[in-house]
């Protein structure tokens, strides 16, 4: 019984010490990531042009930002479910997911001639953001409560 506790005692640990990173990414995001659309899309960007930006930049930013959440958010699943099978299958998912945004937002920028600021927030969101762990999460407890 008193494993049993500390087992769970060292996963709240954990667990709390993953989310404090995904935290500390958001709390330092300026300066660790180049992204010109982080100010652009704190103001009334409805009706405004994009602002200028160095696409490469733009796009290592972007990865290197998903890369450290998806890192974490694989790492949360692991603490959470101890199933390595979860984790593939999540990281697959991940994967899958990063490109399908990233072109979606390259294609908006470069081939929409239309103001797409609202999709771009959306896809810009899902990237820079662990938002898929907040939906992977339940499923995943879902699908091994079903188990």
């Amino acid at each position: 019984m008193l494993q049993k506790i500390l087992n769970n005692k060292l996963r709240l640990v954990q667990f709390l010490f993953l989310v404090l990173l995904l935290v500390l990414i958001r709390a330092f995001e300026n300066q660790l990531f180049y992204d010109p659309f982080l100010d652009f899309f704190k103001k009334d960007f409805a009706k405004l042009r994009l602002p200028s930006f160095n696409s490469f930049q733009l796009f290592l930013g972007l990865l290197f930002r998903y890369t450290l959440n998806t890192t974490l958010s694989l790492g949360i699943i692991y603490v959470l479910f101890k199933e390595v099978m979860m984790v593939k299958f999540a990281f697959v998912l991940y994967y899958f997911l990063f490109m399908i945004l990233i072109v979606s937002f390259f294609y908006i920028i470069f081939f929409t001639r239309e103001n797409h600021n609202w999709i771009l927030f959306y896809i810009r969101r899902f990237l820079i953001q662990p938002i898929f762990l907040l939906l992977f999460v339940p499923g995943f407890y879902y699908q091994k409560g079903n188990r």
